[in-house]
Parts: structure tokens; sequence; C-alpha cells
């Protein structure tokens, strides 16, 4: 076989066999495709698409390019949970220790946020110590001994994703939905889960900004899981506003500790009981939705969920007080409150834009290898639909530069739309595709 032949077959539109795209995604692994020859193959996939048995294909070459977790002499269904990520989404911070306190096995591997988006190491990681640099031996002890582990991507995880993911990054192929997917799902399948729920967001401050465009990669996804193998379901949900109030690493964690409470936001409350009652479903520890929501209100309420929760923290290099104690995490050493400049309803929040903001502050990357100050964000006042006087506060600002970020401030102010008319409301849950 040769690359050139590949490149062409694919330019001229034509479906590759499992063999070929094996050849194509193991030698770029291992260094005999240049990419300069990988360029012209993924701009021909982003004109030309896959079809459902190539993104497989794909997706399997990238999963099995290094170490593949080996979960199955772990009893139980091992669990995962991905969002395609967004502003204030820290679900999976709230939900794996949810439902590992109902003793299903929660085994997930995340990554670290890039741009306007979070990551979930990154929020785990304002607990002074916490690490997720853990072998697959760790990882799976971990897993035993208390049912629940992260471990972030390593060189030796699905090695073809990173290093492809790289150069679609620089060459403006990163948004075709077979890559996207495939990129996704080789890491989910690397990582060993039996059961992977997906949060696909949809709308301004998602990858996939419209409805259509999030149903069709959701579809793409749970295609792969289910083809690997894998039970796999898909959620699409809202993200034309922040999820919550919190948005910046120390923050976000606070939140999704508040959830375990029983204190949170009422959207992200909403959104965490629903990944938990489709897990516990999914797996038949419930038969209905009213059943599911009774177990998880008693999990919160009797303090397990929370319990789980210091416990994972515990493991992973934290200190398990500062879970119960939170305010002894991170705080900026400044604060200001962001105020209306008219009276009205909040009709639209750019979101994405409020990410760029929390970004600016530090609380995010530009590049890969900036530094996250966990501290830094905003804390929402007011959201879609709410009625605001000028003066108000819209948001409060934590910040630590000497100066005052006004540049910031007013990127904020810019990204929320007032309206004489409250906007018709927009759904949390768009969807499930199982």
């Amino acid at each position: 076989m040769r690359m050139y032949d590949l490149i062409m077959k694919k330019r001229n539109g034509l479906a590759l066999s499992d063999e070929e795209i094996r050849f194509i995604v193991d030698g770029y692994t291992k260094g005999d495709i240049p990419d300069y020859q990988m360029s012209a193959f993924t701009m021909a996939v982003f004109f030309r698409g896959m079809n459902s048995k190539e993104t497989l294909a794909l997706t399997m070459a990238m999963a099995e390019s290094g170490d593949m977790l080996d979960l199955s002499g772990i009893p139980g269904i091992k669990c995962d949970k991905h969002s395609t990520g967004g502003v204030g989404d820290k679900t999976s911070l709230s939900v794996i220790p949810l439902v590992a306190s109902f003793g299903l096995i929660t085994a997930k591997m995340s990554g670290r946020g890039l741009g306007h988006t979070g990551g979930t190491v990154d929020k785990l990681e304002s607990f002074p110590g916490f690490h997720t640099e853990i072998s697959g031996d760790d990882f799976i002890n971990q897993v035993k001994e208390i049912g629940i582990a992260l471990v972030g991507q390593s060189a030796d995880l699905a090695p073809a994703d990173k290093k492809l993911y790289a150069l679609r990054d620089v060459t403006a192929t990163v948004d075709n939905i077979s890559l996207i997917a495939s990129s996704i799902m080789s890491k989910k399948l690397a990582a060993g889960a039996d059961l992977i729920l997906l949060d696909v967001k949809t709308g301004s401050g998602a990858f996939m900004k419209t409805f259509e465009d999030s149903k069709a990669l959701a579809k793409e996804m749970v295609e792969i899981g289910n083809g690997a193998g894998r039970k796999t379901m898909a959620t699409i949900t809202d993200m034309d506003q922040p999820l919550g109030n919190a948005i910046g690493n120390s923050l976000e964690v606070k939140e999704a500790i508040d959830a375990l409470r029983g204190c949170a936001p009422a959207d992200y409350t909403e959104l965490v009981y629903a990944f938990a009652e489709e897990f516990l479903m999914a797996t038949d520890m419930a038969s209905t939705k009213e059943e599911a929501k009774q177990m998880v209100d008693a999990k919160i309420q009797s303090g397990e969920a929370l319990d789980k929760f210091a416990e994972f923290v515990k493991a992973q290099g934290g200190n398990p007080e500062d879970v119960y104690h939170y305010e002894n995490l991170p705080k900026a050493d400044f604060t200001a409150e962001i105020l209306a400049e008219e009276d009205g309803f909040v009709g639209h929040i750019q979101c994405d834009e409020i990410g760029i903001c929390a970004m600016l502050l530090g609380g995010g990357r530009a590049k890969k290898e900036d530094v996250i100050d966990p501290a830094v964000g905003f804390i929402l006042h007011k959201k879609c639909g709410d009625y605001v006087k000028k003066g108000e506060s819209l948001a409060t600002m934590h910040y630590n530069s000497k100066e005052y970020p006004s540049e910031v401030e007013a990127r904020f102010k810019k990204a929320y739309t007032i309206q004489a008319d409250k906007p018709e409301a927009r759904p949390l849950i768009y969807e499930v595709i199982s």
C-alpha cells in the first residue's frame, strides 16, 4: 500500500477498507507517514467525508494504537461519561461520585480545557495535590478499591488521536463529524468502559452550534460505541448559555459540591439528576425515572454521594476535608460586580464569549502550555429570561490581576443582550439517543 494512492482514493470520494485505514493510522503513529501526507488525507476526509463503516474502523485503529485499559477483571458494569464541552459544564464532577455511591464502577479518562471550554482535569486540580497521572495498574487498583478513578490522557492511551488532533488543529480540519466522533470515541474505547453516556452540547457555547449538527455528532458516536460492543447513549443538552452560575475552575468545583449537598442552581441540578437517572436505568438498578430520582434524592440527602467524592479526592492526592470545607479551595484576591447598563430581560448570552472572558482572567488556556489560575472566574446572577434593572449585578467577577481587568468587563457586558420582552425559554435537554 502507498499513502499517495489512499489520499487519491479518498480525494475521489471512494470508501477505504478497514485494512487501508489501519495502514494509515499505524503508519502515522510510527512516523512512517509524514505530516504533509496526513494533512492531505484529513483535508480529503473533511471534504469527502467517511461512511459509518470507515468511521468505526478509524476509531478502532486509533483506540488500539496504544494501550487499551482492560477492566474486564473488575466485577460489575464499568461506566463512563463524556461531555463535548461548554461553559460552566462541570456535570462529571457531580455525576461520577454520585453514580459510584450506588456501587456502579466509574472509570473515566478526561482532558484539559483549551479556549473557551473548561476541562475536568483542570477543575479537579483546584484541590491542591490532586493528580491524574496514574499508571494503568494503579488506575485499575483504585477502581477495584473505591469504584471510581479518573485519569488524564497519557501518551500511551490512543496516541494516534493525540498526534492526529494536534495536526487537525493547525490545518483547519477539526470540524468534521467523522473526525470529531472518532477522536472522542477512540479515547472512550481505550479507557475500557462497558457503558458510555455522552453529553452532546448545542448552542453558542458548544463546539456544535446547531441542534442538527449536534444530533448528527451524537448519532455518529452512539453508532461507533454500539458497533464496538459498548452500550452507548447520548443526550443532547443546551449550551446557549452557561450551565449553572459558576464559571472558573475552583468556583465550578464548589458548585459541583453544592449539587451533592442538594443546593446547586436548578438547571445544573436538573442535568446532574438526568444523567444519574440514565445510568441507573441503563444498568437496571431502576426501572423508571421516578424510581431513579428517588434513589438519587436518597444518596444526596444521606451524604453518601458527597462522601464518595471525598474518597475519590483523597485517592488521587487531594485533601478530602476540602470537599466538606470548600472555603479552603483557591480564592481570588479581588472581586467586582459587573453591573447592567439598562433595564430589561436577559434575552441572550453569547456563551462562548463568557468562556473567553474567564480564559482572559487566567481561568483557561489560549495555548496548551498556558498555566491555569484556578481561583478566577465569574458567578452569574442573571441568566436568560431574568429581569434586570440598570445598576443591578449581572455577575461577580473573581480576578487576581493587580490592574482592574476593564477590557474583560467590557467584553462580558457585550455578551449579554438586554431586551424589552421576555425571551422564549429554551429546553435544557433536547433529545436522548440510544
